[in-house]
């Protein structure tokens, strides 16, 4: 019984040990979440609405002669899936499930690019780059810029959607896809895959009207305009993607790890409750022990 007990004491003193560095993890993720969610919160809704704008002038102007290529739809022979994870784990299924997002593109859409070795995947995250690696060996792994998010800026995210453009402009690739953690609130990342080239067209709602063109004003100059802002709008929607998988990373992140505290938490409450059940036994059987003795001592 005493090794018994000992073992009891062993084991709250580890989960005890556990439970603090589950409390600090929680306590530093919350402290990244705050700074990610105000980062996203604030570029959300101009990033939204330069994507919007963008889709517009896709869906209404003759792009083909202005010799614009990244509203342009061709023969996919080629394709580039951009899988934005973390580089680290403890986050729950967060990056499990943005791996499954990209994959699900891939199995659906391009399952005989990937045969014909025509797929390329550019992970940013590690953990992106361990599941591709692995699942998808015939896929070509762009391992440049896994270590992104420990330089989150814009200027940094920008040199990789130039390397994207110019392979989609160059027909390098025939489209793109991003697959990212889209963050709703701390306890809630929706994973989803976005085709980022060519830029889709606003699509109809089912039972309204067909879409009238609409009546653009340029200026100065329609060609030069869109070649400026194609770019800039496009660099400003993946800065947004790797903006929303480093909050939804933390937020999953501090999620689980509070709910790893909360399980630690009532383990040793389980655990105590073991301890002292075990510890009255042995009290009990030595009382037991010693009133027998006394008694027989007497009788003797």
């Amino acid at each position: 019984m005493g090794a018994n007990l000992k073992e009891v004491r062993r084991r709250i003193k580890s989960v005890q040990s556990t439970q603090q560095i589950t409390k600090a993890m929680k306590l530093v993720a919350a402290a990244k979440l705050r700074k990610a969610q105000e980062a996203i919160t604030n570029m959300r809704p101009y990033s939204e609405k330069l994507n919007e704008m963008l889709q517009d002038i896709v869906s209404n102007v003759n792009l083909s002669e202005l010799q614009i290529n990244y509203g342009i739809e061709r023969e996919v022979k080629n394709t580039l899936i951009v899988v934005i994870t973390s580089n680290r784990g403890l986050c729950g299924a967060f990056n499990s499930n943005v791996n499954k997002a990209g994959a699900k593109v891939i199995d659906s859409q391009y399952k005989d690019v990937y045969e014909a070795g025509n797929l390329s995947v550019l992970p940013i995250g590690k953990k992106a780059r361990d599941f591709f690696k692995k699942s998808y060996p015939k896929a070509t792994l762009i391992e440049d810029y896994v270590e992104l998010f420990s330089n989150l800026t814009f200027a940094n995210t920008a040199q990789v959607a130039e390397l994207i453009m110019e392979g989609f402009d160059d027909d390098t690739y025939d489209s793109v896809h991003v697959a990212y953690g889209r963050f709703k609130n701390p306890a809630v990342q929706i994973p989803e895959c976005d085709q980022f080239l060519p830029v889709p067209k606003v699509e109809a709602k089912e039972g309204a009207e067909k879409k009238i063109n609409a009546d653009f004003i340029f200026e100065p100059q329609k060609e030069s305009l869109l070649n400026q802002l194609f770019p800039s709008i496009l660099k400003t929607q993946f800065h947004r993607y790797n903006l929303e998988t480093n909050a939804s990373e933390n937020g999953a992140r501090m999620t689980a790890m509070d709910n790893a505290t909360e399980n630690a938490n009532d383990m040793v409450k389980d655990l105590k409750l073991q301890y002292n059940k075990a510890r009255q036994e042995a009290i009990t059987r030595e009382l037991s022990e010693i009133v027998g003795g006394a008694a027989a001592l007497e009788g003797a």
